[in-house]
């Protein structure tokens, strides 16, 4: 029970640190008061983890426990590489709209970006592998995503906006990448052989559909641009 909600409520703090909402939630603590802007986030991710918790509840029930790991634990790695490339924050995301409550301002403009961002599949892959408490796995999540919104804020006020985000990046990437690899090596160890036939299998037919082609045409602006002695030697027609 304790890890069903601490876990989740770890990997979705590391998961919110540097992601395009965080950036969105700093902007709105420098228009609104931080109570109001927290109370947003923490409604809108109510509402958006209550169906990541659903999801990854039904892929539990969908999917032996051995594929939820290795499935949760490549989705870990992805979180990784996702976390180092980082997301950029859109011009319209802070922009304060006439008529409207700063609370629904932030509440609505977090439970957009929340769609299908980082942090809901991160709730979703936890969900999954804790399907016997989802109510712990919302509320540790939901948690998570204020706690490392307001620890940004907070930050970001004391150190005059500068925060390391880079150093943080590196380090919310390696632990995605090492939580990744030991979930899917898990998984992967209890898969029995006729599981490992198939995705192997399967991985030989993504191979093949998706090979680049050996020859390729070049691109008609390209081909234009080559004059007559390099389409010589290259065996172009002029």
């Amino acid at each position: 029970m304790a890890a069903a909600f601490f876990l989740p409520l770890f990997w979705v703090f590391l998961a919110e640190l540097g992601d395009k909402t965080q950036l969105v939630a700093l902007c709105f603590a420098a228009r609104f008061p931080t109570r109001t802007v927290m109370a947003g986030v923490f409604g809108a991710t109510l509402v958006v983890h209550i169906g990541s918790v659903i999801l990854g509840g039904a892929a539990d029930k969908l999917m032996p426990t051995a594929w939820v790991r290795l499935i949760a634990g490549l989705a870990f790695i992805g979180f990784g590489v996702w976390t180092i490339r980082g997301d950029e924050l859109d011009d319209e995301s802070c922009r304060n709209k006439q008529g409207r409550s700063p609370f629904w301002i932030v509440a609505t403009t977090f439970f957009l970006a929340e769609l299908g961002d980082k942090t809901m599949l991160t709730t979703v892959a936890q969900a999954a592998l804790y399907p016997k408490y989802a109510a712990a796995v919302w509320i540790g999540s939901s948690l998570g995503m204020v706690v490392s919104d307001g620890f940004a804020i907070a930050m970001g006020r004391l150190l005059g906006h500068r925060l390391p985000y880079k150093a943080v990046k590196i380090g919310a990437a390696l632990l995605f990448f090492a939580f990744g690899v030991f979930s899917a090596v898990q998984g992967a160890i209890e898969l029995n052989p006729l599981a490992w036939s198939i995705g192997a299998i399967v991985l030989l037919i993504c191979i093949f559909v998706l090979r680049p082609k050996r020859t390729q045409e070049l691109a008609p602006s390209l081909v234009e641009s080559i004059d007559d002695e390099t389409r010589e030697k290259i065996g172009l027609p002029r």
